[in-house]
């Protein structure tokens, strides 16, 4: 695992009437501190990435659909330094994926649906200076291919 990311499997608590999947608590260790919360939407076989946050952590939940999340560790320094982790959430593995600052990540749709994802930053989107770098979806720069393995 790439230093510094944390995973929590969420459990939904059904009855009669629906479910009930707490995504985030203050009393986690996971939580650091708030920002704001956002839906971001992908289309299926859609790629959405690469991009790294200098201030911030963020915090990935899969809502609806199901989505290839997919991490970069390209901080030099790091003892997972050049580490790719490849996690796969939403509706059939409810899970919580915390991304650390200076790790590049992306997610690619493949539901046959829209995926959702929730992200819970550690800070608020400045319209003035972003804190996002990026890169192109498919680049050299990073030791992945985003395409379907079959086999």
């Amino acid at each position: 695992m790439i230093e510094g990311v944390k995973t929590r499997e969420l459990k939904r608590i059904p009855d009669e009437r629906g479910y009930l999947m707490e995504m985030f608590r203050a009393d986690w260790p996971e939580f650091e501190e708030f920002g704001q919360v956002y839906i971001t939407a992908v289309y299926p076989g859609v790629v959405k990435g690469w991009h790294y946050h200098k201030l911030q952590d963020d915090n990935f939940v899969c809502v609806a659909g199901m989505a290839k999340v997919v991490l970069y560790d390209g901080r030099e320094g790091s003892p997972t330094f050049g580490e790719v982790n490849e996690f796969f959430i939403g509706t059939l593995k409810p899970m919580l994926v915390q991304i650390p600052k200076g790790v590049y990540h992306g997610f690619k749709g493949i539901s046959e649906d829209v995926t959702l994802i929730v992200n819970i930053p550690t800070r608020t989107y400045n319209y003035q200076t972003p804190d996002e770098y990026r890169l192109p979806a498919h680049t050299d720069a990073i030791p992945y291919d985003w395409t379907r393995k079959d086999g």
